[in-house]
């Protein structure tokens, strides 16, 4: 997939495509290799290398993150109920959107919840046997702006700095530009449209980032119905 960059003067900044991450490469060696567009940070291309991506997720988190968002009694991801059992932290009222997969790409999953003062108003899940992680986190965050009637004001979350960015800042460019990025195709061009169209409809809804696996109940929750696929029930 093609990496979107900015400029930095003597170094270049570039989005991971794996875990969402900015990272930073300097002017020399981006002279040394002047046809190299980096796809990965170092932690995710270390990680299993280049594997997983939700093991990519996790990789830069410390080891007690890591440990808190899978079960201590299966060491597979929690379920919903594991997860209102063990969580209380982070925002009780919003939108959480979370997508997964198993390799990327491999079979994916998605999870959208909807909470008010601590109570779910409406969840959505559901997968896809051959994709991306990526197409996933955006997946979740259409059916999460899904959720808001036009005109409610409301915070989205997802903890995709990937998707964030691409809503926020880069899709508004790229429809000026007839849908093209300055340097080639936009990737996912189907659901990022999806996605773009259902926030412009949604002005007073506000996407941004949530650190993932750090205890958030409800981002925590949106991730076990994104792996819900995995398990006989959510």
């Amino acid at each position: 997939m093609t990496t979107d960059s900015q400029s930095t003067g003597a170094s270049a900044s570039f989005v991971c495509e794996q875990c969402g991450k900015t990272f930073t490469l300097p002017a020399a060696t981006l002279a040394r290799y002047p046809s190299w567009k980096p796809r990965a940070c170092m932690q995710c291309r270390d990680a299993a290398g280049g594997g997983a991506a939700r093991a990519s997720k996790s990789a830069r988190k410390p080891q007690a993150a890591r440990s808190a968002s899978r079960s201590t009694r299966t060491g597979a991801p929690f379920s919903t109920a594991e997860v209102l059992a063990r969580f209380d932290a982070g925002p009780t009222t919003g939108v959480f959107t979370d997508g997964s997969c198993s390799g990327n790409p491999g079979p994916g999953g998605w999870g959208a919840v909807r909470v008010v003062d601590g109570r779910i108003v409406e969840e959505r899940y559901g997968s896809d046997p051959d994709t991306t992680n990526n197409r996933m986190e955006l997946t979740a965050m259409a059916e999460g702006l899904a959720m808001i009637p036009a005109g409610e004001q409301a915070e989205v979350y997802s903890d995709s700095r990937l998707v964030v960015q691409t809503l926020t800042g880069w899709a508004a460019g790229w429809e000026r530009r007839g849908w093209k990025r300055a340097d080639g195709e936009v990737k996912n061009l189907d659901l990022v449209q999806r996605a773009y169209a259902l926030a412009k409809a949604r002005p007073a809804a506000r996407i941004q980032w949530i650190r993932a696996h750090d205890g958030s109940r409800w981002n925590e929750y949106a991730d076990a119905l994104s792996t819900a696929y995995m398990r006989a029930t959510p």
